[in-house]
């Protein structure tokens, strides 16, 4: 017997069409609509709005980038199985959405992150053993914002963006904005995940962007799961689409594929740039990994799935091109394992290494003018601290 929903072009929750007959089957793959340079198979291909040329050198660094973020992933997540790390957020498959988009910024760009962005810090110059301190627990983020122009981690889910929104409205009554000097000019990247899509306030970092014609651009990484919840019970729509609605471009990018994430980027982050104002930017990709290293996603999602986004995986795709075309040799391949494996070596050796910090710690860098009430507070717990010391002199306790 037919279902009345569907026979009424309605989903079977009775809200509106079903997925499957607006997008069709090619949705699984991020529809007809998303921007690609390379396919998965490793072959070139083009766009009509976003192609662009790459030297050698270019494709090479964008493999090197991303074979170096993965084991910076690979050595945080087996540390923290060890015990070293209290938590670690994985990228696994994630890796072209982050250096495709860090390495579109200019050094004057301004990066506000999620608790995910390895790549994209990585991109920024901020040695990736300072974010492992964070997720060891001795500090809450050990690089200077404004040195990297790099943000620290946001644990809040979505509230990134509105930090974001109201740093490019500050950018732009500071000048640095539309003043046509390529040296001068500045953008704000936002960078946050399907699930915070569905957050106040990102909506509402949508609607001040828009409204202020703010030098942003919102970069969603998609990858299909916010922790549990899969992105079709997130939206009837693609994500990219919701930006239209707020009155400024949507586009959406294969997340997996190096060369269209950085086309797109930087084509958003020079119209941000020029004052031309706000572009969302998803990043249609997967996270073949944990949501964080206390998540099993075998709970929730098909193995089959998995196996499908392999055969998509970031990093072989650029190896297949780079293979084919005679761009990279054994001793380049051997030069980076190399290279990964002196990474790995200084973030296992210097996490383990990394000093605990001390109970008064709590009280610095809360104030730049710490107000007498806090003061107070911390005397006196210096003072209980001292019972303590003053009983292991005398004899112990």
């Amino acid at each position: 017997m037919p279902d009345p929903a569907t026979e009424r072009g309605q989903n079977r929750d009775g809200f509106g069409p079903d997925l499957a007959e607006v997008f069709g089957p090619s949705q699984n793959d991020g529809g007809p609509e998303l921007v690609q340079l390379l396919t998965p198979e490793g072959e070139r291909v083009h766009h009509p709005e976003f192609d662009m040329d790459f030297s050698a050198d270019q494709l090479r660094g964008f493999y090197r980038d991303m074979v170096l973020t993965r084991r910076i992933d690979t050595e945080a997540t087996a540390l923290q199985r060890h015990g070293e790390l209290g938590i670690w957020a994985q990228l696994l498959g994630q890796e072209a959405a982050q250096i495709g988009a860090g390495r579109a910024l200019r050094p004057q760009d301004y990066v506000f992150p999620t608790y995910r962005e390895h790549g994209v810090a990585y991109c920024k110059g901020i040695d990736p053993l300072k974010l492992l301190g964070l997720f060891r627990g001795v500090d809450h983020g050990n690089w200077d914002p404004a040195e990297f122009n790099f943000g620290l981690y946001t644990i809040v889910i979505g509230a990134q963006t509105l930090h974001a929104t109201g740093y490019a409205m500050g950018m732009q009554r500071d000048g640095v904005v539309g003043t046509g000097d390529p040296e001068r000019d500045a953008a704000v990247v936002a960078h946050f995940g399907d699930g915070a899509s569905s957050q106040g306030d990102v909506n509402e970092a949508f609607i001040f962007a828009a409204s202020y014609n703010a030098p942003v651009v919102f970069f969603c990484q998609n990858n299909q799961w916010a922790i549990s919840e899969p992105i079709e019970r997130q939206t009837r729509i693609p994500l990219y689409q919701r930006a239209l609605g707020f009155g400024f471009p949507g586009v959406r990018v294969d997340g997996n594929d190096v060369m269209a994430t950085y086309a797109v980027t930087q084509a958003a982050l020079q119209r941000a740039r020029d004052g031309q104002g706000p572009t969302f930017v998803e990043a249609y990709t997967y996270r073949m990994g944990a949501h964080t290293t206390t998540d099993d996603p075998t709970r929730y999602r098909l193995s089959d799935d998995v196996e499908s986004w392999k055969l998509k995986d970031p990093i072989a795709r650029v190896e297949a091109y780079l293979r084919r075309n005679g761009l990279i040799d054994t001793d380049f391949i051997d030069d980076l394992k190399k290279e990964a494996d002196e990474l790995g070596a200084h973030l296992r050796e210097g996490c383990k290494s990394m000093p605990d910090p001390t109970a008064m710690q709590m009280f610095d860098h809360v104030y730049a003018d710490m107000p007498e009430e806090l003061v107070t507070q911390r005397d006196g717990f210096a003072a209980y601290l001292e019972t303590f010391e003053d009983a292991t002199h005398g004899g112990g306790r």
